[in-house]
């Protein structure tokens, strides 16, 4: 499902539970919200994904949002990469963050 920080705003007020930071190819980023049960990736207002040039700028972005946790997602490809047939190997997850406290602005 997706998501936009509009739409996020007026969620009633609850925390992201887990904030993903996703590393994708170009130095580029997206976010993935875990609210409860839900995963949500934010999107804009046409429902295309959110693109950010740093992890600090997808931080920026969600500054207004009680986080609880974050960690930054990096998928690896090294089989393919040295030339192994491509396998399931878990993604590189690096904790960023526990619980921002400063919460939405009124």
């Amino acid at each position: 499902m997706r998501i936009t920080l509009e739409q996020l705003a007026t969620q009633p007020m609850q925390a992201i539970d887990l904030l993903e930071i996703i590393s994708i190819e170009g130095q580029q980023y997206m976010a993935r919200l875990s609210l409860g049960h839900k995963q949500l990736l934010l999107t804009d207002k046409n429902g295309v994904t959110c693109l950010f040039r740093s992890a600090r700028q997808l931080q920026e972005a969600l500054a207004n949002f009680t986080i609880k946790e974050s960690q930054v997602v990096h998928p690896s490809t090294y089989n393919e990469m040295i030339g192994m047939e491509p396998s399931a190997v878990e993604p590189l997850r690096i904790r960023v963050q526990t619980q921002q406290t400063a919460g939405r602005k009124a």
